[in-house]
Order: structure tokens, then sequence, then C-alpha cells
């Protein structure tokens, strides 16, 4: 027994060891699967990076020239200088892709200097001033980059590139101070410090982008070599103050303020200082450090007729009124000395002008609706026209059939064999007086249905008053055609009934007379009305020449619509 439980207790041990065993083989085979989808992603990456480094060249069209130097390979450069002889060199290097890039702009733009360094010894001064389609050159881009070592080369090898400008007329310290590259400032400020007075075609200078930008310490820089570039000003007359107070940075509002506090109190051409645009921003900050100066106005009134406390109450920022409240802030209104008088006029006729262009672009607008309201009725006006005439043709086929069948399809039928005194198919009520009555309203109305067919698919119309005027007689013909075959369908009745029944032909002659007279007396009177209303907007048109021409252009509009209207009716 003892030898069984020991047996039992290894089998036990052996299930177990299985178990193990199946979990190692388990997680062998996850981790097989894991290997084969990393080398499935791997794949996959390299394919697109394949693909991409083939694809991304040819976007750009790039030449080996381009793409050796945007890569910064400067052996493979080298080795492209010496396949191409000096005559044709200048034309290697002056070659430009789709985007309007050189090799040097490539090169410059992703900070290669080595291979700067190589292309400038075979370069002269206008191909590398060559521009890109973005209006930027090679020095251009890498001040835009930061790169400062290509820069110093580029100088190096020709100095008055830092004097170039792009489309806009902003030189490379432009672009440096606005991107705040503070190395690149300082580098082109050293070549020469004239380029901080040079202003873009709006009229701002480095110092503006700066200030708006937030970079201070290259604000600092620009006025330690002209400290005098706070006061120069924009074409809108904002001053780097100005453009300051539009961000949140307090320590440029007080480094523009240290070389002169006065620069608080110019004004741009809407009579904003530099508080009216703050309080406007929303910037309280920059409004306590503006408030914290001597010399300061806080209740100007610019030419809207705002102080800064009427800004603040008028966006709704209760922190600031208070704060201007505090520094002694009042409202336009309450301003003790009058407005002056210059301003005022140049206010006024600000307004007066605003509000006629407002009314002149209002009178455009109008005059278009208009004219696509007219051109909607004229459309649905010729449509209407041709239904007419199209259903006019089918009442006209449909009653030329009736007359034509009703003819040999009559009461009593025929003679069909020889009589004496009579002829052989000849009608057995021909003697009738009705039926001489039925012959001739039916014959008028076939007759008159087959000329309107024939002059329908004839003539063809184009113009629309032509059109009109052929709908017109062609309805009152098939009028005439509708009341021929009403008299014959009710003459024919006197012989159906018999003559015991002549109540019955009686009482159709009454009912049908009264709707026929009925229906074309309504027509008639609806044609009498229209002409009426056509010749008194004739004469209105005729009277509203004497007015003023938005009045006249208006009357004749609607005139004209009211006019299309009736046609709708008069056919």
């Amino acid at each position: 027994m003892e030898k069984q439980k020991s047996f039992s207790g290894a089998m036990e041990k052996q299930k177990s060891f299985l178990g193990v065993m199946e979990k190692q083989l388990s997680f062998r085979g996850v981790m097989e699967k894991q290997k084969s989808f990393r080398m499935a992603m791997e794949k996959q990456q390299s394919f697109r990076d394949r693909r991409k480094s083939r694809e991304s060249p040819g976007k750009r069209g790039d030449s080996e020239f381009h793409l050796a130097a945007r890569t910064g390979n400067l052996t493979r450069v080298q080795e492209i200088l010496q396949e191409w002889n000096n005559s044709r060199l200048i034309d290697l290097l002056a070659r430009q892709n789709l985007e309007g890039e050189t090799a040097l702009y490539t090169a410059s733009e992703n900070g290669y200097v080595l291979v700067v360094k190589e292309l400038l010894q075979h370069l002269d001064l206008e191909t590398a001033c060559l521009p890109a389609k973005n209006g930027y050159d090679a020095f251009h881009v890498a001040a835009k980059q930061g790169h400062i070592e290509v820069l110093r080369e580029l100088l190096n090898a020709f100095p008055p590139l830092a004097m170039t400008t792009d489309s806009s007329n902003s030189t490379a310290l432009h672009t440096a101070a606005t991107q705040g590259h503070m190395d690149v400032v300082n580098l082109l400020l050293e070549t020469d410090s004239n380029l901080a007075k040079i202003a873009r075609n709006n009229g701002k200078t480095a110092l503006h982008s700066a200030a708006r930008m937030g970079h201070l310490e290259v604000v600092k820089s620009l006025l330690s070599k002209d400290p005098s570039a706070g006061f120069r000003t924009d074409k809108k007359a904002q001053t780097a103050l100005h453009m300051a107070v539009k961000g949140t940075n307090v320590d440029i509002v007080l480094e523009l303020l240290r070389p002169d506090p006065s620069v608080i109190r110019f004004e741009d051409n809407k009579g904003n200082t530099a508080l009216h645009i703050a309080t406007r921003k929303g910037r309280i900050q920059i409004i306590c450090c503006l408030l914290s100066f001597e010399g300061i106005i806080v209740s100007g009134i610019n030419k809207a007729g705002e102080s800064p406390l009427d800004i603040a109450e008028k966006c709704g920022s209760e922190d600031i009124a208070s704060v201007l409240k505090e520094a002694g802030a009042i409202r336009a209104k309450d301003h003790v000395n009058p407005p002056n008088p210059a301003k005022q006029l140049k206010q006024t006729v600000s307004d007066i002008k605003h509000d006629v262009q407002s009314q002149l672009q209002q009178t455009r607008q109008t005059r278009a609706q208009v004219q696509k309201i007219q051109k909607n009725l004229k459309k649905l006006h010729s449509n209407g026209l041709n239904n007419a005439i199209n259903s006019a043709t089918v009442v006209a086929i449909l009653i030329a059939t009736v007359a034509f069948a009703a003819i040999f399809q009559l009461p009593g039928q025929f003679l069909q064999t020889e009589t004496t005194g009579l002829s052989l198919g000849q009608a057995n009520i021909a003697n009738n007086t009705a039926f001489l009555i039925f012959f001739v309203c039916d014959a008028m109305a076939l007759f008159i249905s087959l000329g309107v067919v024939v002059v329908q698919t004839s003539v063809v119309v184009i113009e629309q008053k032509a059109k009109q005027q052929l709908m017109f007689v062609i309805n009152k013909i098939m009028w005439l055609a509708c009341l021929f075959i009403s008299a014959a369908f009710i003459s024919l009745t006197y012989v159906v009934v018999g003559q015991h029944s002549q109540w019955l032909a009686i009482y159709t002659t009454v009912v049908g007379g009264v709707i026929m007279l009925t229906t074309v007396g309504s027509m008639c009177y609806c044609v009498v009305m229209h002409r009426i209303e056509e010749s008194n907007m004739k004469n209105l048109r005729r009277a509203s020449g004497s007015r003023s021409r938005s009045f006249s252009v208006s009357m004749v509009s609607d005139s004209e619509l009211l006019n299309n209207e009736w046609r709708m009716y008069a056919v």
C-alpha cells in the first residue's frame, strides 16, 4: 500500500510537471507571435521610410545636387562640383527646384555649414541672393531657422546679404526678431546697426515685431542700439508700445518705457493710446504697469469718443474698471473739457461716410435680390407659357378627334339600302334641323382645332413677347372651338332624347349655356382687367421717372413684379 501511495504521489508530481511544461510552451508561442509582429511592423516602417525618401524629392523637384545639399552630403556636393566645368558651374548653382530653392538655400535652411562654405567658393552675389517662391533667400531662411554659423559664413563671403529684403520689405533682422533668435539679432546688429531702422511695407520695424511676439531680450538688444526706436510708428501710427500691450509680457512694456516714458501718451490713427488698447485686450497687469508712470492720461478720449473707462465698461471688465476708477479715470460723457471741434467734425464725417457706404451696400444687395426675383419670375412665366401652349395643342387635337368621330357616329345611323328620294349612306336624321346645326358647329370646331394644330406644329416662336401674342390669339380661337363643340353636342341632344323628352334637351341647353357663357365671360373679364392694370403700370413708371434714382428703381422693380404676377393669368 505504501508503494502504491508513493507511486500515486509520483504520478501527481509528473502531472504537475507536465502542466508547467505546457505553460512554458504556450508562453513561448506568445513570445514568438510578438516577435513576428515586431518584425512585420519594422518591415512596414522601413517600407514607409523608403517610400517617403523616394517620393519627397519628387514633390519638390529636387535634383541630385539639391538632395546632396539638403542632406549635408559634403563629399557628394564636391564630386558634383568637380564634374561640372567652370562655364556651366553658375547654371548648376543657380538651378532652382519647384519651390524656387537653390542648393545654397537648402543647405542654409538645414544648417549645414560645411556645405554652405563649399558652395560659397563658387558663387557670386547675384546667385546667392536668388529668392525662393516664399520670398526668402538663403540668408533669410538661415536667419529664420537661427543657424548662426551659416549666417557668419554668408556674411564673410557677401556682407551685402544682410540688407536684402523679401516681398514685404522684411530684412533678415525682422525675421530673426520675430522668431526670437537672440544671437542672430546681435550678429546682424553688429554687422550694421542701421538694419533696425528699416521698416516693412506696413511701417513696422523689427522692434514692433519683437514687442508683439514677446521676445524681451531681442527688445533690449534693439533698444540698446537705438533708444529712439520706441518712438517710430507704423502706417497705423502705432508704436512698439502699442504692440507690446496687446501681449502679456509686462517686462517688455517696462523696457519700452525706460528710455522715455512720454511714449505712453502717443496716439494711433484712431486716437487710441497704449492704455486704450490694453483695456480693450483685458491686460490688467499691463494696465497697472502703465498707471504707475507719471504723465499717463487716464481719461483720454479716442476718435470714437471713448475713454479707457468706457471701453472697460463696454467690454464688461469690472476689475479693470475698478482699477481705472481708483486711478481717477472718468467716462467720456463726464469729461469737463469740451470735445475737440476738429475731432468731432472728423468723427461726424466718418459716421456719415460709414452710413452712406452701408446704405449703398444695402441698395446693391436689394437690387441683386430684385434682379434674382425677376429672373425667377421670368423663368416661371416662360415655363407657364410653354405649358399653356402644350396644353392648347393637346386640347386642339382632342377636339378635332371628337369632332371628326362625331360625324360618323350619329344616332339612327345611315341608310343601308337604296330608297326613293334618298341617297345610299345618307344619315337618317339628315333632314332634322337639329342635325343641320350639329353639322355646322361640328365642322367649325373640327377645322378650327386643326388650324391650331397646324400652327402649333409649324411655327417656332423664341421671343417672349411674340410667344405671348401667339398664345393670346390661340386661346381666343380655342374658346371659339369649345363653344362650337358645345353647341354641336347640345343640338344633337334634341335628336337623341326624342319628342317625349324634350325637357331633357332644354335642361342640357340651359346648364351648358350657363356654364360655358360664365366661363368665357370670366376669362374675358380677366383679360380686360389685365389690360387696364398694365396701362396703369405704364403710367406709374412714367411718373416715377421724375423722382430720385433709388426710389425709381424700387418702384419700377415692384411694378414689374406686379405686372409679371398679372400676366400669369392674362393668356
